[in-house]
């Protein structure tokens, strides 16, 4: 099964690019371990997300660019192929909803677009059918203004 994902994930977006900081793979780490104790309904979406974590490069949170997306930031992103603009804050899962703009990393947006740079293009599965969506702008990036606890 994991291997069938890692290779999903690869027709997904590349990882190779994936870039995330340290801090933020400790912290889902420790959140993906939580939720292998117990039963949990995103079950898939952790094995995805572990996948990834274990492809990504990973910087110290001081020094990771201030045009990648990281854990807590709030990202602008087109819909290419339906012409929508929206923006959210990507969270971890225990501090997800969507109704206030937090949306979960384990989402498949939320997980396509983390460790991505401002410009790229993802394409991401949704229900709908595959979507192409292009990272337009960071209005907040935590490591960008000192804000490292985040």
């Amino acid at each position: 099964m994991q291997i069938e994902l890692a290779a999903e994930r690869r027709c997904d977006v590349s990882i190779a690019t994936m870039l995330i900081t340290d801090s933020d793979r400790r912290r889902l780490g420790s959140s993906l371990e939580k939720a292998a104790g117990g039963r949990n309904r995103h079950h898939r979406e952790f094995v995805a997300l572990e996948t990834d974590l274990e492809f990504a490069s990973s910087v110290l949170a001081e020094e990771v660019p201030g045009d990648v997306v990281t854990m807590n930031s709030t990202v602008e992103v087109c819909d290419l192929d339906g012409g929508e603009t929206e923006s959210f804050t990507l969270a971890y899962p225990e501090d997800a909803d969507i109704s206030r703009g937090r949306m979960s990393v384990l989402a498949p947006l939320g997980r396509a677009l983390l460790g991505r740079r401002v410009g790229e293009v993802v394409q991401v599965a949704v229900p709908a059918g595959p979507r192409r969506i292009r990272i337009e702008r960071l209005r907040y990036q935590p490591e960008r203004v000192g804000h490292f606890d985040r």
